[in-house]
């Protein structure tokens, strides 16, 4: 058991580099010049519409900020780490890694969930998935378990989490052809 755990350490540097940040996020107004149209099934006003859009605002209000002091924070929501890592994409991130078009105040957008799109963005990646993905596209076989990331009970907000219900009012697939 000791040997294994051994092992297991020495290789943890090299897993912590591997799973290093390398691809940079382009923000919604990026990923909305394509994903905007009937033909791709309107994502972005799909997204528009969405709590997810208006997440940072959230933050913004003197209610969160109330939340985020009955919690012990010395902070304004908007400002608090515990807050952020939900509430909007890319936070805590390599500022190096983050495009000119990128707006934190576009809450929970499209990287949050599909990966930074720097390397993926282009059309001519974006119609071969495989190369999509290999380029940092982040697809999910299970999306109720990355969503129940930031909807659980560590929210102090949180009421209960029913995924077929939530999926229904942000799911944005392809129209089928």
């Amino acid at each position: 058991m000791l040997l294994r755990t051994l092992i297991i350490l020495s290789f943890l540097p090299f897993y912590s580099i591997m799973a290093q940040q390398t691809h940079g996020y382009v923000g919604v107004e990026t990923c909305g010049m394509c994903h905007k149209t009937e033909k791709q099934g309107n994502q972005l006003s799909i997204w528009k519409g969405s709590k997810h859009s208006k997440a940072f605002l959230s933050l913004q209000t003197e209610k969160a900020d109330q939340v985020a002091k009955e919690k012990g924070f010395t902070t304004k929501a908007a400002d608090t780490p515990e807050c952020l890592k939900c509430h909007v994409s890319g936070y805590n991130i390599d500022k190096s890694l983050v495009g000119e078009k990128f707006k934190m105040e576009d809450g929970v957008q499209c990287e949050t969930c599909h990966g930074p799109g720097s390397d993926y963005k282009s059309n001519k990646i974006m119609k071969d998935k495989q190369e999509a993905v290999k380029n940092g596209l982040k697809l999910y076989e299970k999306p109720e378990e990355f969503c129940m990331g930031c909807h659980n009970a560590e929210s102090p907000t949180y009421t209960g989490f029913v995924f077929a219900e939530m999926w229904d009012k942000i799911k944005h697939p392809l129209p089928k052809k």
